[in-house]
């Protein structure tokens, strides 16, 4: 990935280029903070991984910021699911919204999978992308009560395989979360979450629906954009 970007930040030893590739291997590809420490070391970068440490946890949700500002509206057909995730030997549920794109919404870590987590995940959800014109749901009898009272005018979609498309992206997460030996607290896993859903939608562009040369050129113009994303960090 070759970047062509401006000076140094202020108070960090390494150019951006290399700062901005850190972070951009660790939140694109399944790879620890270990392995693109070593991938830096093949390319003559010698640095400490708790240093990566710090790039991704400091820049990378400033990036993902820039990605969900720059995003297309969300449609108005929404897909919720939860998924269990075990932190520190408990239970957690993560709670997930894509669009009919299959672009992530918004995510929410919660210790609960009941009715009111389900409408405090609703209206998060809602704050941000408005009231939805259909709502796809596994059948999960909170969402009927979320939608009841929160956002009646929806129409409440539950049939079964039907909420298909918000499972590629529990996938990933999935993949992320054995290579991370399980999130460290429910605030980190969902630190981690918003900025690696929205870096990871940017460069899978749905490869299977395009032709290889638009492939090429929806790659092309992530790489850009991640470009110009990287020329805006600040320290």
């Amino acid at each position: 990935m070759a970047l062509t970007l401006p000076a140094r930040l202020k108070g960090y030893r390494f150019p951006r280029s290399v700062i901005a590739y850190a972070v951009w291997s660790y939140y694109r590809f399944n790879l620890s903070l270990r392995d693109v420490e070593d991938l830096l070391a093949a390319r003559g970068v010698i640095v400490c991984y708790e240093t990566i440490r710090v790039w991704v946890d400091r820049f990378g949700p400033q990036i993902a910021a820039q990605i969900r500002r720059d995003r297309l509206p969300a449609g108005d057909k929404w897909h919720l699911d939860e998924m269990v995730i075990t932190i520190g030997g408990e239970k957690h549920w993560l709670w997930r919204a894509v669009d009919h794109r299959g672009d992530v919404l918004e995510i929410l870590v919660q210790k609960r999978r009941d009715a009111r987590a389900a409408r405090r995940f609703l209206r998060k959800l809602m704050r941000r992308w408005g009231q939805p014109r259909v709502v796809v749901t596994d059948k999960l009898r909170s969402y009927d009560v979320a939608l009841r009272t929160d956002c009646r005018s929806a129409d409440h979609r539950s049939h079964k395989r039907l909420n298909n498309r918000i499972e590629a992206s529990h996938r990933h997460t999935r993949r992320r979360e054995k290579i991370m030996g399980r999130f460290k607290s429910p605030g980190h896993a969902q630190r981690f979450l918003a900025t690696h859903d929205q870096i990871t939608t940017l460069f899978r562009p749905k490869r299977h629906r395009l032709s290889a040369r638009s492939y090429r050129h929806a790659r092309a113009d992530a790489f850009l954009l991640w470009t110009d994303y990287a020329a805006n960090l600040a320290a």
